[in-house]
């Protein structure tokens, strides 16, 4: 007999196969020596009370033979097969090449950007001596934006498709097994670039193609069919299928559809600061501690509040993170954060946004949240003065509206700059911010501090531009083989979702031939 049933340990008590038993036997009220195998299916942190646990769901095998579940996929041979244009290396672009595969297809992916190594030597550049790559940076090249800004794997989309295959998908690349039992899973981006070489290394053994360096500069399209590409405004590739996956800053894109009448559309998107705090203050806030236990993660919070009309919330929590520059254009400051999987960096950063509605910019152009987005980054750059140093500000020292005469150390390399972050701001965020933070001390302690350091502007949370599709065929309304993917085109949020998305248009391509 198999059971499901839930218990709680403490953090010491983790990994300990005999208290595990011995816990799972007092729940069950049967002997341990009924008990021949069990998996654990969800951990999570239980902070709730001043004594932190863990919360363990166990599916327990009961005078049974216990059998581990494996998820491999053999991926067949398409090397002759019909292809499909994947525009995009990032999460969407490769689960959805790994599911043509599935499905019989060839996927030809092309990347913009270097893939996984070569990005390094651009990203080294952008955090020492603040020079962009408009190729190949945080945002574009393989594995997407999530590669190098943080590998985190959660998401709400379990209505969109199977999170667990993602995740598995992962684990079958080298991702450890901890994904698919955490509540929170996360890589980290020390060892995502190794997954998402692995992945493109089972799409080329199975056929499929992955081309680095190959920019999409028009889009083909005749009688409102797809016709293929021309990439670098030279090569032309002709296709019946194109999945466009190239994430949510390759404007670009945007640009080149708005221009050929391929309908786009403005999306509401959110604007703000990445904040910044000692990772021991959270620590003591979250577990009620003055000194997180060895046995403990680095915390993690969320937080959110309704300033008037306005929705303020953290996003992209990094605990034991740094704050990375992820501008794609010169003279552009773009933040975002990671973590390393141990998260063992001494700070806690998160970004922190307001709402941005489509009535907060006025006009008819469906680029202008896009154009409203840029003109806030490059404010930002100015005010940092140069070379991507950023403009920031001690938290108190905003909501007061004083300059901060210095600032915290912090983990943005490219360094900071003290400002009043107002003047990077629109009025209408930069007051929302400044109502809701002494919200956010009131409900987690020691949050509201000058500890804590706020680095502008955290402005690609999503994109500010929607492709539109068909609910059905996945297709745009005006172009049939036009398959709009993921976070770029406004259907996703994050590596998983992003991911799925990828998968349900590729088998929306299947469908379609």
């Amino acid at each position: 007999m198999q059971k499901d049933i839930e218990i709680t340990l403490a953090p010491e008590e983790l990994g300990q196969d005999g208290i595990i038993r011995k816990a799972l036997s007092i729940a069950l009220g049967a002997d341990q020596s009924a008990i021949k195998g069990y998996q654990i299916l969800k951990r999570s942190i239980d902070a709730r009370s001043r004594r932190v646990l863990y919360r363990l769901q166990v599916k327990v095998f009961i005078n049974e033979t216990f059998v581990a579940e494996h998820y491999t996929v053999s991926y067949q041979n398409v090397s002759n097969a019909k292809h499909v244009l994947i525009i995009g290396a990032g999460p969407a672009g490769l689960f959805a090449a790994l599911q043509c595969i599935e499905n019989g297809l060839k996927p030809i992916v092309l990347e913009r950007g270097k893939d996984v190594k070569q990005r390094r030597r651009d990203l080294a550049a952008i955090n020492k001596e603040g020079i962009v790559n408009t190729e190949s940076n945080y945002c574009y090249g393989e594995g997407g934006a999530g590669t190098y800004s943080d590998g985190k794997l959660y998401t709400r989309s379990n209505k969109r498709g199977d999170i667990n295959k993602v995740l598995q998908t992962f684990v079958q690349h080298g991702a450890t097994t901890d994904i698919l039992i955490d509540a929170r899973p996360h890589i980290g981006t020390n060892k995502l670039p190794n997954i998402i070489t692995a992945i493109r290394e089972t799409i080329e053994n199975a056929g499929g193609e992955v081309h680095f360096g190959r920019k999409v500069t028009d889009i083909l399209v005749e009688f409102g069919k797809i016709k293929g590409v021309i990439t670098n405004h030279d090569e032309k590739l002709p296709a019946e299928a194109i999945i466009l996956a190239t994430g949510h800053s390759a404007r670009d894109i945007y640009e080149l559809l708005h221009k050929k009448n391929i309908l786009v559309e403005a999306k509401p998107f959110a604007l703000g600061v990445r904040i910044e705090h000692p990772q021991a203050i959270i620590d003591a806030a979250q577990y009620h501690c003055d000194i997180r236990s060895e046995f403990l993660p680095p915390a993690y919070y969320s937080l959110v509040e309704q300033v008037g009309a306005r929705g303020v919330f953290s996003f992209c929590m990094c605990p034991g993170g740094i704050i990375a520059p992820c501008a794609t254009h010169d003279h552009e400051i773009v933040v975002n954060g990671w973590s390393p999987s141990k998260r063992n960096n001494p700070y806690a950063n998160s970004g922190t946004v307001v709402q941005i509605t489509l009535d907060d910019v006025k006009g008819d152009d469906p680029l202008r949240m896009m154009h409203f987005q840029a003109e806030i980054e490059r404010t930002a750059f100015k005010l940092g003065g140069g070379d991507l140093v950023a403009p920031a500000q001690r938290m108190v020292d905003f909501v007061e509206g004083k300059v901060s005469p210095d600032l915290p150390k912090n983990s943005y390399l490219p360094g900071t700059r003290s400002v009043m972050l107002r003047d990077t701001l629109p009025d209408f965020v930069a007051s929302s911010l400044k109502n809701a933070l002494p919200l956010f001390g009131k409900k987690m302690k020691g949050y509201f501090t000058n500890e804590a350091i706020l680095v502008g502007v955290e402005s690609r949370s999503s994109s500010p531009v929607r492709i539109p599709r068909d609910r059905e065929t996945l297709q745009h309304p005006q172009v049939a083989g036009l398959f709009p993917c993921a976070e770029g085109a406004g259907y996703a949020g994050g590596i998983v979702s992003a991911a799925i998305d990828g998968v349900n248009c590729a088998n929306a391509v299947m469908k379609y031939y």
